[in-house]
């Protein structure tokens, strides 16, 4: 027997009434970038900022992803996508709920970045590009990834052995080169807050 008995979906609060109790809209921001460029690093300064602001936010990235509801997905093109698409409609949920999640994904083509828009909405969807140069990611590469991609022992590594397409129309584009990291996240946070205050 296929279905619910009591199906509870129209009982629920709807959106709007959670966003009224949390005071702010709900707003997916997909951070994009080369592993290194610092995405992980601006999710903390902004959620930090915004929870200094009284605003509910989320961070999805790869550690608390990868290890929990996509533990059980590697890294071949087929599971990048299926990590991509488990992504983005829990961070649907989130949104729907009022929240502010900010994702840091590698997300490495335009298809992969359209399909995670199509499921949050485009009109809850803020791309951001973090453009740090290959070079600086690698000179930074605190995991050795980079270095063990060059030694062939990570196959298909994004900017080395696989493709990196940066994003066309990005809403915002940070360049992290020569700046500080409090103020990448002071930018991002000017940014998105207009699409987060409720009118």
């Amino acid at each position: 027997m296929s279905g619910h008995i009591h199906p509870i979906h129209e009982h629920l609060l709807g959106r709007t009434a959670k966003e009224a109790l949390l005071g702010q809209r709900g707003v997916c921001v997909w951070m994009t970038g080369l592993s290194g460029s610092g995405k992980s690093t601006l999710a903390i300064g902004l959620e930090r900022l915004l929870h200094g602001q009284g605003r509910y936010a989320v961070v999805l990235d790869g550690d608390n992803v990868r290890t929990g509801i996509n533990s059980d997905l590697g890294f071949s093109a087929a599971d990048r996508t299926e990590n991509i698409r488990r992504i983005a409609e829990v961070a649907k949920l989130f949104v729907q709920h009022g929240a502010i999640v900010i994702c840091c994904f590698v997300s490495p083509t335009i298809a992969i970045r359209e399909h995670a828009r199509g499921i949050i909405g485009a009109e809850d969807f803020v791309e951001v590009f973090i453009d740090t140069p290959l070079e600086e990611c690698e000179r930074r590469d605190v995991k050795g990834l980079y270095a063990r991609a060059r030694a062939g022992e990570v196959k298909d590594f994004t900017g080395i052995s696989a493709p990196f397409e940066p994003p066309v129309e990005a809403d915002l584009v940070i360049r992290t080169i020569g700046r500080a990291k409090e103020d990448n996240a002071t930018e991002l946070l000017n940014f998105i807050l207009p699409r987060v205050t409720r009118n």
